[in-house]
């Protein structure tokens, strides 16, 4: 007769998953990075030395530029270091800052779950159409590189965005509550302290 495994185990392995896609979510956001850093860089020295380019190297620049914009979004949310405006927070009680960032939280998630929504939809068309955003090697013979592709960033980062302020505002208290208090967002983001430095 099978046994269920034990609590403890189930957490472990979460964490261990969770700390693997963290481990992929940074490691595409530092490729994606070097990547569009060397391609600029190559093109530069090819322009200006030998007097000749990659005519899909500015196509390919601007989608990295999407990509990099919304991973760094993905991880400032999951580390909890995204913009926030919390003049408010300073001057009310306790009780209320928990109310109004995890209000403000839900908020945040609404808006980026409708652009997920929306944006899956734009992609949509963009499948449909199925329009290039630019090919590797020559126009005839080379890999086109279609512009649902492209976007596809576009939903899935909203939605992840989405959910993880949707899990901070049930699960963890505004920053100005004691490290102990705060459980870390996704599993293992660490904890804001009083003084909004990380434990």
């Amino acid at each position: 007769m099978s046994t269920l495994p034990s609590e403890a185990l189930i957490v472990t392995l979460y964490r261990r998953v969770v700390r693997v896609l963290h481990f992929v979510e940074d490691g595409a956001l530092v490729s994606a990075l070097i990547t569009m850093l060397l391609i600029a860089l190559l093109q530069i020295l090819l322009r200006n030395v030998f007097d000749t380019g990659l005519f899909w190297a500015e196509s390919f620049l601007r989608i990295l530029v999407l990509w990099v914009a919304m991973l760094g979004a993905m991880t400032a949310t999951r580390l909890d270091n995204h913009i926030s405006i919390d003049a408010l927070l300073r001057v009310v009680p306790d009780k209320a800052k928990r109310i109004i960032t995890s209000g403000v939280r839900l908020i945040a998630a609404a808006i980026c779950g409708a652009a997920a929504w929306y944006c899956l939809e734009f992609v949509g068309y963009e499948f449909e159409d199925e329009t290039v955003a630019f090919t590797f090697g020559s126009l005839t013979d080379g890999v086109s590189v279609h512009n649902w592709v492209c976007q596809s960033i576009l939903p899935f980062g909203f939605l992840i965005i989405a959910l993880r302020l949707a899990i901070g505002a049930i699960f963890t208290p505004p920053a100005a509550a004691t490290a102990s208090d705060v459980p870390a967002v996704d599993g293992d983001a660490p904890a804001l302290g009083s003084d909004g430095e990380r434990s």
